[in-house]
Protein backbone atom coordinates (compact mmCIF):
# COMPACT_ATOMS: atom_id res chain seq x y z
CA UNK A 1 0.00 0.00 0.00
CA UNK A 2 1.33 3.40 -1.39
CA UNK A 3 0.56 6.33 1.34
CA UNK A 4 3.27 8.50 0.52
CA UNK A 5 6.53 8.37 -1.62
CA UNK A 6 9.87 9.73 -0.32
CA UNK A 7 11.50 13.04 -0.64
CA UNK A 8 15.25 12.51 -0.80
CA UNK A 9 17.79 15.37 -0.67
CA UNK A 10 18.14 15.70 -4.20
CA UNK A 11 14.58 15.26 -4.96
CA UNK A 12 11.68 13.20 -5.64
CA UNK A 13 12.61 9.38 -4.76
CA UNK A 14 11.95 8.05 -8.30
CA UNK A 15 12.84 4.06 -7.07
CA UNK A 16 9.73 4.98 -5.02
CA UNK A 17 7.39 5.66 -7.67
CA UNK A 18 8.35 2.66 -9.87
CA UNK A 19 7.94 0.67 -7.33
CA UNK A 20 4.37 2.17 -6.25
CA UNK A 21 3.37 1.91 -10.20
CA UNK A 22 4.13 -2.08 -9.85
CA UNK A 23 2.10 -2.36 -7.35
CA UNK A 24 -0.87 -0.88 -8.47
CA UNK A 25 -0.60 -2.61 -11.88
CA UNK A 26 0.03 -5.90 -10.13
CA UNK A 27 -3.17 -5.40 -8.30
CA UNK A 28 -5.00 -5.65 -11.99
CA UNK A 29 -2.39 -8.41 -13.36
CA UNK A 30 -1.25 -10.68 -10.36
CA UNK A 31 0.74 -12.21 -13.22
CA UNK A 32 2.86 -9.67 -14.47
CA UNK A 33 5.46 -10.51 -13.25
CA UNK A 34 5.33 -13.91 -15.27
CA UNK A 35 4.71 -12.55 -17.99
CA UNK A 36 7.80 -10.13 -17.93
CA UNK A 37 9.99 -12.85 -17.56
CA UNK A 38 8.09 -14.77 -20.53
CA UNK A 39 8.58 -11.94 -22.61
CA UNK A 40 12.53 -11.61 -21.85
CA UNK A 41 13.11 -15.30 -22.11
CA UNK A 42 11.54 -15.33 -26.01
CA UNK A 43 13.42 -11.88 -26.66
CA UNK A 44 16.94 -14.23 -25.46
CA UNK A 45 15.22 -17.03 -27.48
CA UNK A 46 15.12 -15.31 -30.76
CA UNK A 47 17.59 -12.11 -30.53
CA UNK A 48 19.93 -13.06 -28.37
CA UNK A 49 20.55 -11.47 -24.86
CA UNK A 50 22.34 -7.87 -26.46
CA UNK A 51 19.09 -6.64 -28.41
CA UNK A 52 18.60 -3.07 -29.29
CA UNK A 53 14.92 -2.71 -27.76
CA UNK A 54 12.29 -0.55 -28.37
CA UNK A 55 10.20 -0.25 -25.61
CA UNK A 56 6.36 0.83 -27.22
CA UNK A 57 4.48 3.19 -25.07
CA UNK A 58 6.77 2.45 -21.94
CA UNK A 59 5.39 4.60 -19.09
CA UNK A 60 7.46 4.67 -16.29
CA UNK A 61 9.96 1.99 -18.35
CA UNK A 62 9.15 -1.57 -16.53
CA UNK A 63 9.82 -3.54 -19.45
CA UNK A 64 13.33 -1.91 -20.10
CA UNK A 65 14.10 -1.69 -16.12
CA UNK A 66 13.62 -5.64 -16.31
CA UNK A 67 14.87 -5.94 -19.94
CA UNK A 68 18.49 -4.30 -18.43
CA UNK A 69 18.68 -6.03 -15.28
CA UNK A 70 18.55 -9.33 -16.97
CA UNK A 71 20.37 -8.24 -19.82
CA UNK A 72 22.90 -5.17 -18.93
CA UNK A 73 24.31 -5.01 -22.83
CA UNK A 74 21.01 -4.55 -23.86
CA UNK A 75 20.16 -1.00 -25.01
CA UNK A 76 16.32 0.57 -24.52
CA UNK A 77 14.55 3.00 -26.53
CA UNK A 78 11.42 3.88 -24.65
CA UNK A 79 8.79 5.88 -26.44
CA UNK A 80 5.35 7.27 -25.00
CA UNK A 81 2.72 10.42 -24.90
CA UNK A 82 2.00 10.50 -21.28
CA UNK A 83 4.36 13.44 -19.24
CA UNK A 84 3.93 12.18 -15.82
CA UNK A 85 5.27 8.54 -16.43
CA UNK A 86 7.72 9.82 -18.75
CA UNK A 87 8.93 12.01 -15.45
CA UNK A 88 8.95 9.02 -13.84
CA UNK A 89 10.84 7.21 -16.15
CA UNK A 90 13.73 9.84 -16.89
CA UNK A 91 14.30 9.93 -13.23
CA UNK A 92 14.84 6.29 -12.74
CA UNK A 93 17.62 5.74 -16.09
CA UNK A 94 18.86 9.39 -15.53
CA UNK A 95 22.58 9.03 -16.70
CA UNK A 96 21.93 5.72 -17.74
CA UNK A 97 23.56 5.93 -21.85
CA UNK A 98 22.01 2.54 -22.41
CA UNK A 99 18.49 4.39 -22.63
CA UNK A 100 16.76 7.11 -24.65
CA UNK A 101 12.95 8.41 -23.52
CA UNK A 102 11.56 9.93 -26.68
CA UNK A 103 7.58 11.57 -26.76
CA UNK A 104 6.02 10.91 -29.54
CA UNK A 105 1.87 10.16 -29.95
CA UNK A 106 1.77 6.62 -31.79
CA UNK A 107 -1.61 7.90 -33.09
CA UNK A 108 0.34 10.49 -35.47
CA UNK A 109 1.99 8.82 -38.27
CA UNK A 110 5.38 10.65 -38.33
CA UNK A 111 5.64 9.19 -34.71
CA UNK A 112 8.85 6.80 -35.65
CA UNK A 113 10.67 9.77 -37.07
CA UNK A 114 11.31 10.91 -33.71
CA UNK A 115 13.34 7.71 -32.96
CA UNK A 116 17.00 6.90 -32.64
CA UNK A 117 17.19 4.33 -34.86
CA UNK A 118 14.97 3.19 -37.98
CA UNK A 119 15.55 -0.76 -37.10
CA UNK A 120 15.30 -2.95 -33.97
CA UNK A 121 16.41 -6.38 -32.71
CA UNK A 122 12.94 -6.26 -30.65
CA UNK A 123 10.12 -4.17 -30.10
CA UNK A 124 7.36 -4.91 -26.77
CA UNK A 125 4.74 -3.72 -25.07
CA UNK A 126 2.59 -4.64 -22.40
CA UNK A 127 -0.61 -3.09 -20.86
CA UNK A 128 -0.72 0.05 -23.33
CA UNK A 129 -2.59 -1.25 -26.93
CA UNK A 130 -6.19 -1.56 -25.39
CA UNK A 131 -6.16 2.28 -25.48
CA UNK A 132 -6.13 1.83 -29.30
CA UNK A 133 -8.91 0.81 -31.78
CA UNK A 134 -8.80 -1.90 -33.93
CA UNK A 135 -8.51 0.62 -36.89
CA UNK A 136 -5.40 2.55 -35.64
CA UNK A 137 -3.45 -0.38 -34.02
CA UNK A 138 -3.37 -2.43 -37.31
CA UNK A 139 -1.58 0.45 -38.57
CA UNK A 140 0.73 0.62 -36.09
CA UNK A 141 1.42 -2.65 -36.42
CA UNK A 142 2.37 -2.16 -40.26
CA UNK A 143 4.34 0.58 -38.25
CA UNK A 144 5.87 -1.94 -36.42
CA UNK A 145 6.58 -4.05 -38.99
CA UNK A 146 8.98 -1.97 -40.68
CA UNK A 147 10.84 -0.92 -37.47
CA UNK A 148 11.37 -5.10 -36.80
CA UNK A 149 14.53 -6.01 -38.42
CA UNK A 150 14.13 -9.40 -40.01
CA UNK A 151 14.93 -11.69 -38.07
CA UNK A 152 13.66 -10.05 -35.49
CA UNK A 153 10.71 -9.74 -33.01
CA UNK A 154 7.11 -7.86 -31.93
CA UNK A 155 5.67 -9.10 -28.69
CA UNK A 156 2.49 -7.73 -27.28
CA UNK A 157 1.12 -8.12 -23.78
CA UNK A 158 -2.36 -7.02 -22.91
CA UNK A 159 -5.92 -8.04 -22.06
CA UNK A 160 -7.21 -9.74 -25.71
CA UNK A 161 -10.79 -11.00 -25.34
CA UNK A 162 -12.45 -14.03 -27.06
CA UNK A 163 -16.03 -13.16 -27.61
CA UNK A 164 -16.85 -16.50 -28.75
CA UNK A 165 -16.38 -17.44 -24.71
CA UNK A 166 -18.45 -15.52 -23.01
CA UNK A 167 -19.30 -17.52 -20.07
CA UNK A 168 -15.36 -18.46 -19.25
CA UNK A 169 -14.69 -15.16 -19.48
CA UNK A 170 -17.54 -13.94 -16.97
CA UNK A 171 -16.53 -16.60 -14.84
CA UNK A 172 -12.63 -15.72 -14.83
CA UNK A 173 -13.83 -11.67 -14.69
CA UNK A 174 -15.98 -12.43 -11.09
CA UNK A 175 -13.29 -14.55 -9.31
CA UNK A 176 -10.85 -11.72 -10.75
CA UNK A 177 -12.66 -8.63 -9.50
CA UNK A 178 -13.00 -10.63 -6.26
CA UNK A 179 -9.60 -11.06 -5.08
CA UNK A 180 -9.21 -7.70 -6.33
CA UNK A 181 -11.80 -6.39 -4.04
CA UNK A 182 -10.12 -8.56 -0.63
CA UNK A 183 -6.84 -6.64 -2.09
CA UNK A 184 -8.66 -3.42 -1.95
CA UNK A 185 -10.07 -4.03 1.59
CA UNK A 186 -6.33 -4.83 2.84
CA UNK A 187 -5.01 -1.52 1.54
CA UNK A 188 -4.30 -1.71 -2.14
CA UNK A 189 -3.95 1.32 -4.42
CA UNK A 190 -6.12 1.35 -7.48
CA UNK A 191 -5.33 3.28 -10.76
CA UNK A 192 -7.37 6.53 -9.41
CA UNK A 193 -5.87 6.31 -5.98
CA UNK A 194 -2.51 6.38 -7.67
CA UNK A 195 -2.62 9.19 -9.86
CA UNK A 196 -4.40 11.29 -7.18
CA UNK A 197 -1.04 10.89 -4.95
CA UNK A 198 0.95 11.78 -8.12
CA UNK A 199 -0.84 14.88 -8.04
CA UNK A 200 0.29 15.43 -4.43
CA UNK A 201 4.22 15.39 -5.19
CA UNK A 202 5.85 18.78 -6.11
CA UNK A 203 7.57 16.97 -8.60
CA UNK A 204 4.99 15.56 -10.71
CA UNK A 205 2.00 17.86 -9.83
CA UNK A 206 2.46 19.72 -13.58
CA UNK A 207 2.79 16.75 -15.65
CA UNK A 208 0.13 14.78 -14.12
CA UNK A 209 -2.22 17.83 -14.72
CA UNK A 210 -0.94 17.76 -18.21
CA UNK A 211 -1.31 13.80 -18.92
CA UNK A 212 -5.33 14.37 -17.35
CA UNK A 213 -5.79 17.12 -20.57
CA UNK A 214 -4.14 14.69 -23.20
CA UNK A 215 -6.01 11.46 -22.08
CA UNK A 216 -8.75 12.02 -19.46
CA UNK A 217 -9.44 9.61 -16.96
CA UNK A 218 -8.86 6.30 -19.32
CA UNK A 219 -8.81 6.15 -23.30
CA UNK A 220 -11.95 3.66 -24.90
CA UNK A 221 -9.77 1.55 -26.84
CA UNK A 222 -10.40 -2.07 -28.22
CA UNK A 223 -9.25 -5.44 -26.60
CA UNK A 224 -9.44 -7.70 -29.83
CA UNK A 225 -8.89 -11.55 -29.54
CA UNK A 226 -5.30 -13.19 -29.97
CA UNK A 227 -6.62 -14.50 -33.25
CA UNK A 228 -7.41 -10.61 -34.29
CA UNK A 229 -3.88 -9.55 -33.10
CA UNK A 230 -1.77 -12.37 -34.93
CA UNK A 231 -3.91 -12.24 -37.99
CA UNK A 232 -3.53 -8.35 -37.79
CA UNK A 233 0.53 -9.31 -37.42
CA UNK A 234 1.01 -11.74 -40.28
CA UNK A 235 -0.71 -9.08 -42.59
CA UNK A 236 1.55 -6.26 -41.46
CA UNK A 237 4.71 -8.44 -43.00
CA UNK A 238 5.24 -10.74 -40.11
CA UNK A 239 6.29 -14.18 -41.61
CA UNK A 240 4.74 -15.98 -37.61
CA UNK A 241 2.32 -14.78 -34.94
CA UNK A 242 1.21 -17.17 -31.95
CA UNK A 243 0.54 -16.16 -28.49
CA UNK A 244 3.49 -17.77 -26.44
CA UNK A 245 2.31 -16.81 -23.22
CA UNK A 246 -1.61 -16.78 -21.22
CA UNK A 247 -3.69 -16.16 -18.14
CA UNK A 248 -7.21 -16.72 -17.34
CA UNK A 249 -7.50 -12.60 -18.34
CA UNK A 250 -4.35 -11.53 -20.43
CA UNK A 251 -2.36 -12.77 -23.43
CA UNK A 252 0.89 -12.46 -25.10
CA UNK A 253 1.38 -12.26 -28.83
CA UNK A 254 4.69 -12.87 -30.58
CA UNK A 255 4.66 -12.15 -33.90
CA UNK A 256 8.46 -12.85 -35.61
CA UNK A 257 9.43 -10.83 -39.03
Amino acid sequence: MLTEVRVTATGTDWQSWQESWDRQQEWYMPDREERFRVMLDMVEAVVGPEPRVLDLACGTGSITDRLLKRFPKATSTGVDLDPALLAIARGTFDGDDRVTLVTADLNDAAWTGRLPHTSYDAVLTATALHWLHSEPLAALYGQIGDLVRDGGVFMNADRMIDTDTPRINAAERARRHSVMDRAKASGAVDWSEWWALMAKDPALAAPTAERFEIYGEHADGDMPSVDWHARTLREAGFGEARAVWSSPSDSMVLALK
